[in-house]
């Protein structure tokens, strides 16, 4: 493919700066080469950690999402050789804000895997609750994504690309009352776990922390089993990159597509690309294969 100097008299849909002043740039080439290898080797360690710990939700959550990010990073790469394409800017635009909502879902049922074996007396949710409730609202927040990034991307107008930016921007929005109202319920049971605060009285079996057989609930301990331990904060450390990348992109698309902030590069390789690289090899070296007793769902 032949590389195309950016050009003063087209614009280039990234707006980005070059060092001499010149703007109309597209994406750093080196940078959208790293950001693949690094999304690309963890989706496959994904799938095959996925696999072994018959873990099938993370394919397609976790997975999914890395997918994702790879078609992202590609359009985004292609942009880089040629600033002034409009269909690279299209891939990327709609996959690099979407492809978070899978892995936040990640984290819905992770959590809600837990709760499952350490008490749902603790919580004010049932795994099954947790599992429907944040997956609609994902979905919600996926779609109203979706239709924002297609009409922007098709947009014909300034006006009628702000308004498809302006819906997705309630697509993050919502996505990220979910983490809130997420991170509320966790910090709620983690609370009550560790002091020992039911919201119902249930009779349990005495089982040791951590290991649960078929149709029995573990005892009410006051303290998780260090594998869960390692576990959660894993799920703390991935919802604070998710959150961040969230508050990042609503910033982003508020301001518009001449925005200072979306025309700035850095902005975008560091509170978003690196938050969900961390997010996803966070998962990689704290994962439920080797974390959590094996469940079906």
């Amino acid at each position: 493919m032949t590389r195309v100097d950016p050009d003063p008299n087209r614009t280039s849909p990234y707006n980005y700066s070059l060092p001499d002043g010149r703007r109309n740039a597209g994406p750093t080439e080196w940078i959208c080469i790293l950001m693949i290898v690094l999304f690309g080797v963890s989706t496959v360690i994904h799938c095959v950690q996925s696999v072994l710990g018959r873990h099938w939700y993370l394919i397609a959550t976790v997975v999914l999402c890395g997918v994702g990010e790879l078609i992202g990073w590609s359009g985004r790469l292609w942009s880089s050789i040629n600033p002034p394409s409009y269909p690279p800017f299209q891939i990327q635009i709609s996959t690099t804000i979407i492809s978070p909502t899978f892995l936040s879902a990640a984290n819905f049922l992770i959590f809600g895997v837990i709760v499952k074996v350490y008490g749902t007396q603790y919580s004010r949710l049932s795994p099954k609750l947790y599992a429907t409730l944040f997956i609609v609202i994902d979905t919600i927040s996926l779609v109203i994504q979706a239709v924002g990034g297609g009409m922007a991307s098709a947009a014909s107008t300034d006006a009628a690309a702000s308004h498809g930016a302006h819906i997705m921007e309630g697509g993050i929005i919502l996505q990220l009352v979910a983490i809130i109202f997420y991170t509320a319920l966790a910090a709620e049971f983690l609370w009550r776990y560790t002091t020992h605060s039911p919201l119902v009285s249930v009779s349990a079996p005495s089982l040791e922390p951590g290991i649960v057989e078929d149709g029995q609930e573990p005892k009410r301990p006051h303290e998780f089993h260090q594998k869960v331990k390692l576990q959660l904060c894993g799920l703390i450390l991935s919802t604070l990159f998710l959150f961040i990348r969230s508050i990042y992109r609503t910033i982003e698309l508020n301001g518009g597509w001449t925005g200072r902030v979306i025309s700035t590069e850095l902005y975008f390789n560091v509170l978003d690309g690196s938050m969900i690289v961390l997010a996803m090899y966070t998962m990689n070296f704290l994962h439920p294969t080797w974390l959590l007793d094996r469940q079906r769902h």
